[in-house]
């Protein structure tokens, strides 16, 4: 049968580095098709050839056997070629409902019928997202949800999902594999990239493993394990290490108390919640989407603002505080790691050294008046060797990077800020398996070195294999706290659901 999609000897260059080289790859009419890899592997690159995002510098691809070149993603969407990218693209001024219809839009509209439309298939997917709401409005798992309706709304023959789960809960996550069941039935092929091998060997028929911009691995999926893959993506392997569960032996001591968090609440999202956060620490939160614990933590930032009557008290280090706006808590010493890097994390069209030498100056680190280029270098250089930030070098505008550099840009800004607690909220989202090793070890580290660490987790072998404390929201409170010898995954779990 000739494939649906067949790649030959496909290369990417950015500025005469190559980001893909010579990869073959095959997708057939209705299979999934995972593509793993570590970040910067090339697994987006390859697929946004497929999907006219970029094209390549060397190569073939073919569609149903004969040669094509798409030069947009409007070329590649009317040949039947889709992609749900991992940063979404919505236009956040619209609502739900208009960005699902955009482009499709007839003559003469009428708002209350769009509306209902998108209710109506918005709810036949089993995605609760209000079609009224504009897109600004949304969390980073509603508007995943938003785009992957999108794609499927086109009844196109091939989807490309990037990392479409990193945002969903457990449940949202067991209604999306079964949508993609459900279009798999229907004939769509799917390719799906994602840094959770679990789900790859769950749902894929065959499964590609690429390895810095060359193809290492490409089979059944039944021919391959956990640690096989493992293997393939790094070159070693992780298994007995990556979420080994955090044991009580040679556990951290108690610290001061650095932070207080007394009955604070925040319209009906945070609701009297209560905790503390000590030095030399790792705080791990844990809750499903909707629990309040991003909130919380952007309160205590200064990124959002508790009620003004009624909303509690927060206390760093004895003294009560309320900030504005975040560069108040910096200058204090309390820096929040947000979980959507691509809006709130960096400024995508600066270089490495300028995020850096941004995020110094918001902690007001750098009081002469004129900007020295060499010291700019000099602390790029320092942190990205630190935190292992693939890039051509420091002068790689951040757009340029792979989802997981990215993310190791925003956590290296936050951290040149020099804080005394540091807040991460879902730090390895979009994270290779290698790469989240990494992580978790500096996030180890720095607790060693007597920071206060707090890590708020939706993965909980994440939040078991990290925390020395485990506090559960739910419901805009933080309801039970577990030591890591009592903490299971089932006993956590009833605590965030019941």
């Amino acid at each position: 049968m000739t494939p649906l999609i067949e790649m030959r000897q496909v290369t990417k260059e950015y500025r005469g580095v190559p980001a893909v080289t010579n990869v073959d790859f095959v997708l057939r009419r209705g299979e999934i098709h995972a593509v793993l890899g570590e970040n910067g592997a090339g697994k987006s690159t390859l697929t946004k050839m497929m999907c006219g995002v970029t094209q390549p510098t060397g190569g073939q691809m073919l569609l149903e056997g004969e040669p094509v070149l798409f030069r947009t993603p409007a070329e590649a969407l009317e040949k039947g070629v889709a992609m749900v990218f991992q940063e979404t693209s919505l236009v956040p001024s619209m609502t739900v409902a208009q960005n699902l219809y955009l482009g499709d839009e007839k003559l003469f509209n009428r708002i209350r019928g769009l509306n209902i439309a998108a209710q109506t298939f918005l709810q036949s997917m089993n995605f609760n997202v209000n079609p009224t709401a504009t897109v600004s409005s949304l969390g980073a798992a509603h508007k995943q949800m938003v785009e992957i309706a999108r794609a499927v709304r086109k009844n196109v023959r091939v989807i490309i999902f990037d990392e479409p789960t990193a945002a969903l809960t457990p449940e949202e996550k067991h209604h999306f594999f079964a949508l993609i069941g459900r279009l798999k039935q229907q004939g769509v092929s799917i390719i799906f990239i994602s840094h959770n091998l679990e789900e790859a060997l769950q749902i894929a028929d065959r499964i590609t493993v690429l390895r810095d911009g060359e193809l290492v691995a490409s089979d059944q999926t039944s021919r391959f394990d956990r640690d096989k893959i493992v293997r393939a993506m790094v070159g070693r392997s992780l298994s007995n290490s990556l979420y080994r569960k955090h044991s009580g032996e040679g556990a951290r001591a108690v610290g001061d108390r650095v932070l207080s968090v007394q009955n604070v609440s925040m319209g009906n999202i945070v609701k009297n919640t209560s905790f503390s956060v000590y030095a030399g620490q790792v705080t791990g939160m844990f809750g499903l989407i909707g629990s309040g614990r991003t909130e919380v933590a952007k309160i205590v930032a200064g990124v959002a603002k508790r009620n003004f009557f009624n909303g509690g008290e927060i206390k760093l280090n004895n003294a009560s505080v309320r900030y504005r706006v975040p560069r108040q808590a910096v200058r204090d010493g309390i820096v929040y790691v947000t979980e959507d890097r691509k809006v709130e994390g960096f400024f995508e069209t600066m270089t490495i050294a300028e995020n850096l030498h941004m995020g110094a100056l918001a902690a007001g680190l750098n009081k002469t008046v004129v900007v020295s280029m060499a010291e700019m270098r000099e602390l790029a250089e320092t942190w990205t060797k630190r935190l292992n930030v693939k890039a051509i070098n420091s002068n790689a505008r951040v757009i340029e990077l792979s989802g997981g550099n990215q993310q190791k840009v925003v956590i290296a800004k936050s951290l040149a800020q020099e804080p005394k607690i540091i807040i991460f909220d879902e730090p390895t989202r979009g994270v290779d398996v290698g790469a989240i090793a990494e992580i978790h070890q500096f996030i180890n580290e720095l607790a060693d070195r007597g920071l206060a660490v707090v890590v708020i987790s939706s993965y909980l072998p994440e939040i078991l294999n990290l925390s020395d404390r485990i506090l559960v929201c739910r419901s805009g409170r933080v309801v039970e706290e577990f030591s890591p010898e009592e903490a299971t995954e089932d006993k956590v779990m009833f605590a965030a659901v019941h």
